[in-house]
């Protein structure tokens, strides 16, 4: 069982239901091990409670916002049940008298400082706040609140936020029809540096070792043996395939 204040929330977004629902609850993770159950858990409260959270920092929950929410909905495949649970905990987030910063204890502590696995959490967070287009001041305050209750530094945090920009670009760069092509290759270019979180004068051996770096940190099989719910998978295999389409870039424009 999940205690603290992540059981609490949990508890509460079952309701009465509450066994039959840790029941229908049971597909997340999978793993077998309770103290990976425990992490898969705590992994699945604190992000959609998180992403509530986020989106309602700045005073206002956008469409776009509550469209990235349901995009992770769909994209981890959650059945009925669990899809309520989501929605519940994302509108419990959205209560701001909350105690944030114990939850967040909470899930540091029973990620047993698995950091690539704080760091994905900490990077569906920055795509919520990233969602509407603008990155409010609230917004950014609370993410580096977040970020700094997990033990990741300044410098990390700046690091992980320009990387979920660039990432933001891409893919609003994949939907677009109207840019020109010379616009859109140059946008993705400067993104693609990004991505990697190094710059435009880098050497090769530095853009390989970055590539590398970011495949580590974001695979998916590593990311769910450290904990990450398998229905996950598809959040985590999109971002290596940006790190991998950026590097790809990267190489055929230095040829």
């Amino acid at each position: 069982m999940l205690g603290g204040p992540l059981g609490a929330l949990l508890g509460a977004s079952l309701g009465h239901n509450f066994d039959r629902g840790m029941r229908r609850l049971d597909g997340i993770g999978g793993m077998g091990s309770a103290n990976q159950e425990t992490i898969q858990s705590a992994f699945f409260t604190a992000t959609f409670f998180m992403m509530g959270h986020i989106a309602k920092v700045d005073g206002k929950v956008s469409q776009d916002e509550i469209h990235t929410a349901q995009q992770v909905m769909r994209q981890m495949n959650l059945n009925a049940q669990q899809k309520k649970v989501a929605i519940n905990l994302f509108e419990q987030g959205k209560n701001q008298d909350i105690q944030v910063k114990e939850v967040l204890e909470q899930f540091r502590k029973e990620c047993h400082r698995r950091r690539n696995l704080m760091q994905m959490f900490l990077e569906i967070l920055v795509m919520t706040a990233l969602a509407d287009g603008t990155l409010h001041e609230n917004e950014e305050k609370s993410l580096w609140e977040t970020a700094q209750t997990l033990g990741f530094s300044k410098v990390n945090f700046q690091h992980i936020l320009q990387r979920g920009q660039a990432q933001q670009h891409y893919q609003q760069n994949r939907r677009s029809q109207t840019n020109r092509s010379s616009d859109r290759n140059r946008l993705n270019l400067s993104d693609a540096y990004k991505l990697l979180g190094i710059s435009a004068s880098a050497n090769a051996q530095e853009v390989k070792k970055a590539y590398r770096r970011q495949m580590n940190q974001h695979h998916p099989d590593k990311l769910v043996s450290k904990g990450l719910p398998q229905e996950m998978m598809d959040i985590a295999n999109q971002k290596t395939l940006d790190i991998k389409t950026a590097y790809e870039l990267i190489k055929q424009t230095r040829k």
